[in-house]
């Protein structure tokens, strides 16, 4: 089996991304520092898989550490690399350790990749790239525009980094994916978006508000020119994000990429405003949901969904769920783990 490592394996999307990679026969190791995560996670992947994975807890940020994983697994065929930090509003609070984080860390991977001769590599990007895009919906094409915040300006970068370094070594070969909005759980309920910190995402903000953690939504700002006045998202559900980054690789080792770096956008292709996802919460489950119109969020960008034809195309990659799958499957989540917890 190809060995794969997956950065930020115990967090939401990687956990869901290991099941997906071993679903389709990839061995994987995690690293995850577990500073927004748990490793109890990975009790949910071996029930699904019947896999037990290995995590290293440590800090890509020390390099030194990092390579003592590379050092311990020099069959390591490809590299998915989701960990960094990633709330928004924390960010423009707190841009200085953004930039820390998700930079050095990615600077680390790549030193890693050159050193011990690992040749692909899947990127964590965001369609916060885009900024406030001029036309909807974002092709890949699209021109990004300033950043509304460090987090979104960490991906720019970190983007760019990618491409200088695929630019002077094509020999490695990479795939940005930019990808919206990711919601939901795995079906089973057994693994879900279970954050350290608090959420600030809004499907688990709705969820812990609908099971009494939270006394109530905030949508921040009904005075956007949309439809009803607040934000459009593409939400995309986790388990149609994770297969993406499963058909990336594999687009890679099959050596059907045309390109060392080729990028990707991942979502529904709809957009959906936050008021019409707290509907579609309230519609398929019966709950009422206790929300409020609260002023804008600073780093907040208006409107952005997508054109997934350039992945459907290249990659046979198609989004199977809808919001209101992702509405049921996240309730069914919180609703476990409430009884679990």
């Amino acid at each position: 089996m190809s060995k794969i490592l997956v950065t930020g394996g115990c967090g939401y999307i990687g956990s869901h991304t290991i099941v997906d990679l071993i679903d389709h026969g990839f061995e994987v190791i995690s690293v995850d520092s577990l500073v927004n995560s748990n490793e109890e996670i990975l009790q949910g992947v071996r029930t699904i898989t019947g896999v037990e994975v290995q995590n290293y807890p440590i800090d890509i940020c020390h390099l030194t550490e990092l390579r003592r994983v590379f050092q311990e697994n020099q069959d390591i065929v490809g590299i998915i690399h989701f960990a960094a930090l990633k709330a928004v509003g924390e960010s423009v609070d707190q841009p200085l350790r953004y930039y820390r984080n998700n930079l050095n860390g990615l600077l680390n991977i790549l030193d890693c990749m050159d050193q011990f001769g690992v040749k692909n590599l899947i990127f964590s990007s965001s369609c916060s790239v885009y900024g406030n895009a001029e036309q909807l919906p974002v092709t890949e094409a699209t021109a990004r525009q300033e950043a509304e915040s460090p987090y979104a300006r960490t991906k720019q970068f970190g983007e760019d980094i990618i491409a200088d370094f695929a630019h002077i070594h094509p020999e490695h070969q990479s795939v940005l994916l930019r990808y919206f909005n990711p919601a939901g759980a795995h079906p089973s309920a057994l693994i879900g978006e279970a954050p350290s910190n608090p959420a600030s995402n809004l499907v688990p903000v709705i969820t812990e508000t609908a099971i009494g953690k939270r006394e109530e939504v905030v949508v921040f700002g009904d005075d956007y020119p949309t439809r009803d006045g607040s934000c459009i998202r593409d939400y995309i559900h986790v388990m149609d994000l994770a297969n993406a980054h499963t058909k990336a690789i594999q687009y890679l080792l099959n050596g059907n990429n045309t390109g060392n770096c080729e990028i990707f956008n991942l979502g529904i292709g709809e957009g959906v405003t936050v008021l019409e996802a707290i509907h579609a919460f309230m519609q398929v489950t019966g709950q009422k949901l206790n929300f409020r119109i609260g002023p804008r969020r600073a780093g907040d960008v208006e409107a952005i969904y997508a054109n997934n034809n350039h992945a459907a195309q290249k990659l046979g990659w198609q989004a199977k769920y809808n919001i209101e799958d992702i509405m049921r499957s996240a309730w069914a989540w919180e609703e476990a783990r409430t009884v679990t917890g």
